[in-house]
């Protein structure tokens, strides 16, 4: 096989490699069937890492764990290979590296590099935009590499450039997004998106939860949302359809269940993927709270110090309820929650009813 052609059969491996888990083991293995290799590896170092925390891919046999410990308990702080010196690109020997007859480098290669089959080698570094190092290297126990081999891994450099920054944008989208997943999960929200049939196109683990063991959401054999209540389903897809073809939409929320509480706000989704999966039309943000009404009530009522009757009031004034709304709810004359406000505020410290949602929600209450 010509050189262009096996660079031409790598690529493919190398370019699919940041999706495969772990990345690039089928490009690894390729490399090392091509070149003939014992053992290959990608190993690249973010800024600011020490040398011996390294995320390292490999194909092959592994040294000896013996070999391993010795490298990372003692001999990492001397490795004397010039990783960041090597110039970007271009192939490596071993003895290109190592200065025989120099007493650190002799001891790597007799402690490190000999025990671990690795006497005949092919080192190249690459370095990515945002400043993260990457080194391929393929290994032998007997026998040197073709020369050919060399061009080769010249003219891969550019493509795992380009590979290696795909992957440390990949991570650093799948961190961000994780962050905000967390986060949104804490809250109690969930998100699910939809077609304007109010066909279930994606979600998130908190609304799948929701989807599954609510009770009150679900999904039929099509994938379509259903709703407990048959008038809320009908007002959620005629909400779906508005929003779909609004021009200046207004976002809708809706109160699904009270107790325990559960709550949907809907908004269009403007922005079109590149994948094969059908264009959202609507974002579904779900609220829900695992406790009981009584619960929270109870909660409330040890945080802030509230009387039983105080604590269910504040509960719903929380809730977005007015205090005429939250006392026919409770039971009890508008005055009455009057006045049962004026104390839930003075305990709370709080100048009115936005102040009292604040509290309640930037409480440890808000991640119960």
């Amino acid at each position: 096989m010509s050189s262009a052609q096996t660079l031409l059969d790598l690529l493919p491996a190398l370019l699919d490699g940041v999706f495969e888990e772990p990345p690039w083991g089928g490009f690894l293995l390729r490399l090392r069937q091509v070149t003939q290799a014992d053992y290959a590896a990608l190993t690249f170092r973010p800024p600011g890492k020490p040398l011996n925390q390294v995320v390292h891919l490999y194909s092959g046999a592994a040294s000896p764990p013996l070999v391993s410990q010795l490298y990372h308990e003692q001999l990492h702080e001397a490795d004397p290979l010039p990783y960041y010196n090597l110039e970007e690109g271009r192939a490596y020997a071993l003895y290109e590296m190592l200065r025989a007859g120099e007493p650190g480098h002799d001891r790597y290669y007799a402690e490190i590099i000999v025990p671990s089959g690795m006497n005949a080698m092919r080192m190249m570094r690459v370095r990515e935009a945002s400043g993260v190092h990457g080194w391929l290297n393929i290994t032998r126990r007997t026998g040197d590499f073709a020369p050919e081999i060399d061009g080769l891994l010249h003219a891969l450099a550019p493509y795992l450039r380009a590979a290696l920054r795909n992957l440390v944008a990949l991570e650093q989208e799948r961190f961000n997004a994780a962050v905000a997943s967390d986060a949104i999960h804490r809250l109690a929200f969930g998100w699910f998106t939809l077609d304007e049939n109010a066909h279930i196109l994606d979600s998130d683990r908190h609304a799948e939860t929701l989807l599954a063991q609510s009770g009150i959401l679900g999904r039929n054999a099509k994938g379509r949302l259903t709703v407990r209540s048959r008038a809320l389903e009908q007002e959620i897809a005629g909400a779906i359809r508005a929003l779909a073809v609004d021009a200046r939409p207004r976002p809708r929320v809706l109160i699904l269940n009270r107790d325990p509480w559960l709550d949907m706000l809907l908004m269009p989704i403007h922005k079109r993927t590149l994948s094969a999966k059908p264009d959202p039309a609507v974002i579904a943000y779900v609220h829900g709270d695992n406790w009981s009404s009584a619960d929270r009530c109870e909660q409330l009522a040890e945080l802030f110090l509230l009387l039983p009757s105080e604590a269910r009031l504040a509960l719903a004034l929380s809730r977005g309820m007015t205090i005429a709304e939250a006392a026919a709810e409770l039971g009890i004359t508008v005055e009455t929650a009057r006045n049962y406000s004026k104390k839930i505020y003075s305990k709370l410290g709080a100048r009115g009813q936005p102040d009292l949602v604040r509290f309640i929600l930037r409480s440890v209450l808000a991640i119960a």
